[in-house]
């Protein structure tokens, strides 16, 4: 995930490197934002484990993984090359290949390119049209709508939660070729996670962000307000969403315990942050995001309950009625 530092800066953008064949990976996997693109890769593999009946199809798994895996890629590439001059005004982007140069913009745009023509044809070919469409949306979303909203609006953090909770959407269609409760369950548990988790960052960063000319709501007038107000709502409201899936019977007693005791502590360090208003508050509430999600969803997997969700016609719908009219 993205450093965090505490001071903006307005110092120049390091001297590029040479660039050398060994370079090339870590050089690609900055373009990319890697750790990021895992992040989105295992929220999809999430979706792929809890719309599964008895046993995970491991190439269902493996061709989703792979083809969100790379869109996700293609998406944060071409954000670092639209963004490569105001990554070059922040401490926290400054080094990143493009705004040193290490990697030039075209070559940073063919990369993007492929990357997601690749993911695309991945997921049409061995998974299904409908999670390549939905893979295709959220690359579009985040390049065509998050991205140009970043330097206009502070509705920029609402879109860019709704493209963190396709992710997930896009592991349970391939699995069911459809969308139902449970799916939109783990849609919007990903979407109020990314509040908190971004607001938190943006009150850290918000005079980096001030400096680049992003519009983050902390630096909004009457935004120190709304962020801190807003973390507390979407902190109260991930309980009871993330408690859903015992609901919807998609989980057992032991997630819904995790889920419960996590859930609450974040919503106290949310209540923390709204009473002193402070970085080192801030800070904490976007740490414990980083351990919330795994442990959240990492529960959710081991204790799934797969038969008490198991909609059969929701699972390969066609062959399915096909059946039942033969033995008819």
């Amino acid at each position: 995930m993205p450093h965090l530092a505490e001071r903006p800066t307005t110092s120049e953008a390091p001297a590029p490197a040479p660039v050398t064949l060994r370079s090339l990976p870590g050089l690609y996997a900055d373009l990319v934002k890697l750790r990021l693109s895992l992040l989105v890769v295992m929220t999809t593999a999430v979706g792929v484990a809890m719309a599964s009946l008895d046993a995970i199809v491991w190439s269902v798994m493996g061709w989703t993984v792979l083809g969100t895996l790379a869109c996700a890629a293609s998406a944060n590439a071409f954000n670092q090359v639209i963004e490569h001059r105001r990554d070059q005004l922040m401490e926290r982007t400054k080094g990143r290949p493009v705004p040193t140069g290490r990697i030039s913009v075209w070559h940073g745009w063919v990369v993007a390119s492929l990357l997601g023509y690749a993911g695309a044809t991945v997921l049409a070919v061995f998974v299904n049209f409908l999670a390549c469409g939905l893979a295709l949306l959220t690359l579009l979303l985040y390049v065509l709508c998050y991205t140009p909203l970043k330097s206009r609006s502070t509705l920029n953090t609402i879109v860019g939660a709704v493209v963190g909770a396709i992710p997930p959407l896009i592991g349970w269609v391939a699995m069911r070729d459809t969308l139902s409760a449970p799916a939109w369950m783990l849609g919007g548990l990903l979407f109020l996670w990314q509040l908190p988790h971004f607001l938190a960052l943006a009150w850290i960063l918000r005079d980096q962000y001030a400096i680049a000319g992003f519009r983050m709501l902390p630096i909004s007038p009457g935004g120190e307000h709304a962020t801190v107000e807003a973390t507390v709502l979407s902190a109260l409201l991930i309980v009871p969403m993330s408690l859903m899936a015992t609901l919807l019977g998609m989980t057992g007693v032991v997630y819904s315990i995790v889920a419960l005791c996590t859930g609450t502590w974040w919503v106290w360090l949310a209540f923390k942050f709204f009473r002193t208003r402070d970085r080192a508050s801030a800070r904490k509430v976007f740490l414990f995001s980083l351990l919330y999600l795994p442990v959240v969803l990492i529960a959710m997997v081991l204790d799934r309950q797969p038969e008490l969700h198991s909609d059969v016609g929701s699972l390969n719908n066609v062959p399915v009625h096909l059946e039942l009219r033969a033995v008819q």
